[in-house]
């Protein structure tokens, strides 16, 4: 199974550079060094899952509508219990080249169980980064505090003292 690490990289894979969305999962080299990193086999099959696994979990964090690319991911999946000598162990019934990318998805879905409303959207509107709110208070707003949070903290602090009359 995936960690929480795993799907932040996973989702965190579309960064926005120089005002410009980068994908990096483009590059068929890079999707495959993070499944093999993540116990994947590699091959078209399996970054191709990968790609609509990430952009489904995507737009569902984004509030936009992920779910039907969720459902084609998870379609005929089943987890089976084993007995094992400490207990039951659940096992994944899916083609090999799906495995990972349902992993991806089975974690997005631990995350929101185990931390409900702790997974979300950057709140800089030029940003594509998701965060993984850890703070006990639950109130982090940014990927980031050094880069999105000081930008636009600095915008509204020029914003405000544009709008405030120079006396003279």
């Amino acid at each position: 199974m995936l960690d929480d690490q795993a799907l932040l990289q996973a989702l965190n894979s579309t960064p926005v550079a120089h005002g410009r969305r980068q994908d990096l999962w483009w590059d068929d080299h890079e999707v495959e060094r993070w499944a093999r990193e993540h116990g994947g086999l590699g091959g078209d099959e399996e970054r191709r899952w990968l790609r609509a696994a990430r952009d489904a979990l995507q737009a569902v964090e984004a509030g936009t509508s992920g779910q039907p690319g969720l459902r084609r991911v998870l379609e005929g999946v089943r987890r089976v219990p084993r007995p094992s000598a400490s207990g039951i162990e659940w096992h994944l019934e899916v083609p090999e080249e799906r495995r990972l990318a349902v992993e991806l998805v089975l974690a997005w879905a631990d995350v929101k169980e185990r931390m409900p409303g702790r997974l979300r959207p950057c709140e800089n509107p030029e940003c594509r980064l998701f965060l993984l709110d850890r703070s006990r208070a639950n109130t982090a707003r940014w990927c980031s505090m050094k880069t999105c949070g000081n930008r636009l903290k600095a915008r509204r602090h020029q914003a405000r003292t544009r709008e405030t009359p120079q006396s003279e």
